[in-house]
């Protein structure tokens, strides 16, 4: 329910972007079109040694015919899940764009997140810090509740919806 009432609202233009640590693909399923992903995608295959990438379907058909990881189609290299694994580096152009985003935001939501994930949790407070007003969203209390202008420790999809609901009667 909340990825659509997210890409209900890029889609109304209310929206700039979404930048998610999510690997699911779950925001694009529900139409969002600007998606910033930093921690890269469990939907496609990357090849380790020549960073070409890849549809999955056909590697993995062949490992399931094989029971062997196949090399990289166009150099024989070492294939993974386009996921940033403990220890490597987050995607520069997307992390600099998500931190271009962020400065010159006038409204942040901090969605589902226990914000101690660095560099991720930096994020809200760069925005905070170059005068965006600061909405979190998560089951639990954060470290960055404090700072921020609205706290729901509340579900995700329903206060969401709750909000739109509320921005909708609002015109």
């Amino acid at each position: 329910m909340g990825h659509r009432v997210l890409a209900g609202w890029e889609t109304a233009g209310k929206l700039a972007a979404v930048i998610t640590q999510n690997i699911d693909g779950l925001h694009q399923d529900a139409g969002s079109r600007r998606v910033f992903e930093l921690h890269g995608t469990a939907r496609r295959i990357v090849c380790m040694d020549c960073q070409a990438d890849f549809d999955p379907a056909p590697l993995v058909r062949r490992f399931l015919a094989t029971d062997r990881v196949p090399p990289c189609p166009k150099c024989e290299g070492r294939l993974k899940a386009a996921t940033i694994s403990f220890g490597q580096a987050l995607p520069p152009d997307v992390l600099e764009t998500s931190i271009a985003l962020c400065r010159r935001c006038d409204l942040f939501f901090a969605i589902g997140s226990s914000l101690v994930v660095e560099p991720a949790a930096s994020l809200p407070r760069l925005a905070k810090q170059s005068a965006a007003r600061l909405v979190i969203i998560n089951r639990d209390p954060t470290d960055q509740d404090a700072s921020a202008d609205l706290v729901f420790n509340a579900p995700i999809g329903e206060t969401l919806a709750g909000i739109d609901r509320e921005l909708s009667r609002l015109g």
